[in-house]
């Protein structure tokens, strides 16, 4: 019990009082990041596919790899 007690005995770590950050501090990061993650799954699995936005296959073959590993069919 005394080497769990020597842990939280760090003053950066905060262990008592309001440890929780407030949601509007959260929700803009979180919609930022599901926007971010949105953005790679359409390069990942349609790019060059039935849309495209650049000509070319450079994508396709960029996030060729990727595609298959996440078990999208590209050809």
């Amino acid at each position: 019990m005394a080497s769990a007690a020597a842990l939280f005995d760090d003053g950066f770590i905060p262990v008592r009082g309001s440890a929780t950050i407030p949601l509007e501090d959260i929700l803009p990061w979180a919609l930022f990041g599901a926007l971010i993650a949105m953005i790679f799954l359409y390069f990942v699995s349609t790019e060059q596919g039935a849309y495209a936005f650049f000509d070319g296959m450079y994508v396709h073959e960029y996030v060729h790899d990727g595609r298959h590993l996440l078990g999208f069919p590209c050809h």
